[in-house]
């Protein structure tokens, strides 16, 4: 196995990603002869991007670099570690910014960055590249596209000074709301112009795996496949894609996912998950599921639909049970047929 590529969202994908370098460093050691190493390719979910306070926000971008390269804030799983917010303070008092949203002071530097490099005319793939100079994430991440592509929400009913029927951003849905307001469904914003980013088909068509973490499935992983290309080349790739439920036991492992499935129809279960993703060999995109042994009675379901499927613990409780994880879901990637 040479190529690995992986379609995250943020706080759940960032750890995964982790556990699957540790993993792979304890397998594929550098030290052996050349060759024998395995590079991973991160497609990240850019459709919780915004414009904030003047400042481009990546999220999930920016979770997944700070994960990856040891500058998270372990007990919330994003932003900074050591933060403070004295200049979202100062913003506040002048009576700008969200109160829901606050971005810290360090964070601030990598938003400041971005923003400048992308007026300057850099894409949002030149500027990822640049800020991961620092961070050295051990894994190359890429945005879903270049152009911007908003998630927006629906609403099935009135909140403060919304209209039941509005479309408000993701984040203002997700943070401000707690996904509380129920959701008629989502649009991606910007999406019937986008393109997949540079280097992104070309990874999952080139990849050896691909594997889905356990993210959103509607907002994350479902904005990426959303993207002109990528979603047809994850049915077209010839490696095996295989995926972890990011449900456990009827709820989901973080986050409000259960409230996004329930907008668009989808049961809340790992069977409701992988069924939505469908097997690859009858039009859908997953050859593997990977569930918690807590939902271990839905893989005769899972393999009767067509998706190989096993049962191990799902809790990323810290980095060695998140490497073990991962290890379990490389062992769903059949071995290559000999030449």
């Amino acid at each position: 196995m040479k190529n690995i590529t992986v379609l995250a969202g943020g706080v759940g994908g960032a750890r995964f990603v982790r556990g699957l370098l540790s993993r792979l460093a304890a397998a594929y050691p550098a030290d052996t002869p050349s060759g024998s190493s395995v590079a991973v390719t991160v497609v990240a979910n850019t459709g919780d991007d915004m414009w904030l306070n003047g400042l481009r926000v990546c999220p999930d971008l920016d979770t997944l670099m700070y994960t990856l390269g040891g500058g998270i804030a372990e007990e919330q799983g994003w932003g900074r570690a050591g933060e403070s917010r004295r200049t979202s303070a100062e913003i506040a008092a002048y009576g700008r910014g969200w109160d829901w949203f606050t971005l810290g002071d360090l964070d601030l530097a990598t938003h400041i960055v971005r923003s400048e490099l992308l007026r300057e005319g850099a894409t949002l793939s030149q500027a990822t590249e640049f800020l991961c100079r620092r961070w050295r994430p051990g894994a190359r991440l890429l945005p879903m596209s270049d152009q911007p592509v908003e998630t927006h929400v629906k609403l099935a009913a009135a909140a403060d000074e919304h209209a039941a029927g509005d479309l408000v951003h993701f984040e203002e849905w997700w943070v401000r709301y707690r996904a509380g307001v129920p959701a008629a469904g989502f649009v991606q914003v910007g999406l019937d112009s986008a393109t997949a980013a540079p280097g992104v088909v070309e990874a999952i068509l080139e990849a050896d795996a691909v594997i889905v973490p356990p993210s959103n499935p509607v907002v994350s992983v479902g904005t990426i496949l959303a993207v002109p290309g990528i979603g047809e080349a994850v049915r077209a790739t010839a490696a095996p894609v295989v995926g972890v439920s990011p449900i456990i036991g009827g709820a989901a492992v973080r986050g409000m996912a259960d409230a996004c499935l329930a907008a668009i129809g989808v049961p809340a279960t790992a069977a409701g998950v992988g069924f939505h993703y469908g097997a690859r060999n009858r039009g859908g995109l997953l050859d593997g599921w990977l569930v918690d042994t807590a939902d271990a009675d839905a893989v005769p379901q899972l393999e009767e639909a067509g998706i190989r499927a096993a049962a191990v613990p799902l809790w990323m409780t810290d980095v060695p049970a998140t490497t073990a994880m991962a290890a379990a879901a490389l062992e769903l990637v059949p071995a290559p047929a000999p030449s």
